[in-house]
């Protein structure tokens, strides 16, 4: 019975640093930015569609935070002020086939072709750039500071209010809006090509 009350006590002395860190939430800073892009065009030697160049476009989303530390009786109090996310395509690799001489007629026409690609990836970050703003404020604004005990514990738990960040529903969703509205954006660009460009290369 002994062990049980002091176990008790453990646990409320626990929840009641955890109440007192409320009072040291702050409301988080956010800053966003698209990473620079390249672009890079290759012709593999194994066979590729003739008439159709391939696009493969990398995402990042990388978030640093800053935390504030505040010393308390018996601990501190690990919070999160501010976030800055860098969010975006850092790179394309363009795909065309190796029958195709660099510079020719049908090279550039299939090459102009998959920069409505790359200019399509883009314009979904630059169209989503306030819905990223609000998911990222979103999940930063709802995670409650951390109380730790030692200064050792401090590391680990910004390391938990980070992953915290990265795993709330807010950023999952806009994440997939944005995988969404890349594979309507390319679908839309292949529906209206007529490859006319490409024809006349063979005129």
């Amino acid at each position: 019975m002994k062990r049980l009350i002091i176990g008790f006590f453990l646990i409320f002395a626990m929840a009641a640093h955890a109440d007192d860190c409320l009072d040291y939430k702050l409301k988080p800073r956010i800053d966003i930015e698209t990473p620079d892009w390249t672009k890079e065009v290759v012709q593999p030697l194994t066979p590729m569609d003739y008439l159709h160049g391939n696009v493969i476009a990398t995402m990042v989303d990388n978030y640093d935070i800053t935390a504030d530390i505040t010393p308390i009786e018996d601990g501190f109090c690990v919070g999160l002020k501010s976030v800055a996310a860098t969010i975006g395509y850092s790179d394309f690799l363009v795909k065309i086939d190796l029958r195709h001489s660099p510079d020719t007629c049908s090279y550039n026409a299939i090459l102009s072709h998959e920069d409505e690609h790359i200019r399509a990836y883009l314009s979904v970050i630059d169209d989503n750039k306030t819905e990223l703003y609000n998911a990222v404020y979103g999940a930063a604004d709802s995670i409650m500071p951390i109380f730790v005990r030692t200064e050792s514990e401090i590391t680990d738990a910004v390391d938990r209010l980070n992953t915290e960040l990265q795993s709330h529903p807010d950023l999952i969703i806009a994440k997939q809006k944005i995988k969404a509205a890349e594979e309507i954006r390319n679908k839309r660009i292949d529906q209206v090509d007529t490859g006319a460009a490409l024809k006349k290369c063979f005129e």
